[in-house]
């Protein structure tokens, strides 16, 4: 069963639409659909008001929701995301993906903050820019993303992969100031420039820069040990991607550990 959702007006507060869930739309009827209320400032307000439901054609085998308009006041969209296919034409609020288990979440636009916080599986990808906090921890938790998949073909904003744990981010385009910061675990790759303080406070994880070279601390050491299976493995790994990691096998790679501030044990990756 596949949904189609296209928005007729935009709501006048901010929406919360974690309640848009591809697996639970397709148990419901179209008019159970439109009765469904999702929270508008402090009232609930029935879906029908602001979108048009219909049924689309779809080659998905699970559950499939297609979200249609500029969703910017829409947020946690595909927050808790387990099973399903949730696709949206347009940009998105704050919280995309949070807290997601399994499943795919396409976003053809831009998304606000703390896009794949908490993330623990699934697929995200979002075709925009996305903004501060992504793949981080929620505020007031010390784990942020520990599994799954985050990848940006734009921009990244401040604070990128904060206390990330596991699992694999992609941003094609430029980061923020503090990318990885406080990393534990993970692989985080980078095909444009960074900001300041690059990977400050990393304990563990892998962190590469396929475009420009970071500004690193004096608490980040050469390596002189090349690792050429690891980075091989890595490498092609990353080129299913696109450009520009899909010519990074061809290229030799500088290795630096740290950060040794904090006993860190992590390595940046910069080919050369």
């Amino acid at each position: 069963m596949s949904r189609r959702l296209v928005l007729r007006a935009a709501p006048a507060l901010r929406v919360d639409a974690r309640r848009l869930q591809p697996e639970a739309l397709a148990a419901l009827s179209a008019d159970e659909v439109r009765r469904l209320r999702l929270p508008h400032g402090r009232d609930e307000v029935e879906l029908g008001e602001w979108f048009d439901v219909a049924e689309e054609a779809s080659t998905s085998e699970g559950p499939r929701l297609h979200i249609v308009g500029d969703l910017s006041r829409f947020d946690a969209v595909g927050a808790g995301l387990a099973q399903g296919d949730l696709e949206v034409t347009g940009d998105v609020g704050d919280a995309a993906g949070m807290g997601m288990t399994g499943g795919r979440l396409a976003i053809h636009g831009s998304a606000r903050d703390l896009v794949a916080c908490a993330m623990r599986g699934g697929w995200l990808e979002v075709d925009g820019d996305v903004r501060d906090l992504a793949a981080s921890a929620l505020p007031g938790d010390t784990d942020g993303m520990s599994g799954g998949t985050l990848v940006v073909r734009g921009r990244a904003g401040t604070r990128l992969a904060d206390r990330m744990r596991r699992g694999s981010v992609v941003i094609q385009g430029d980061t923020g100031d503090f990318t990885a910061s406080r990393m534990v675990a993970g692989t985080l790759a980078v095909g444009g420039a960074g900001g300041l303080h690059t990977a400050w406070g990393m304990r563990r994880g892998s962190l590469v820069f396929a475009g420009a070279s970071p500004s690193l601390a004096p608490t980040f050491v050469p390596v002189d040990s090349e690792a050429p299976v690891f980075w091989q493995l890595l490498a092609r790994d990353l080129a299913r991607f696109g450009s520009p990691f899909d010519a990074l096998a061809r290229r030799r790679v500088r290795r630096w550990a740290g950060d040794l501030a904090v006993m860190g044990k992590g390595e940046l990756l910069v080919p050369e």
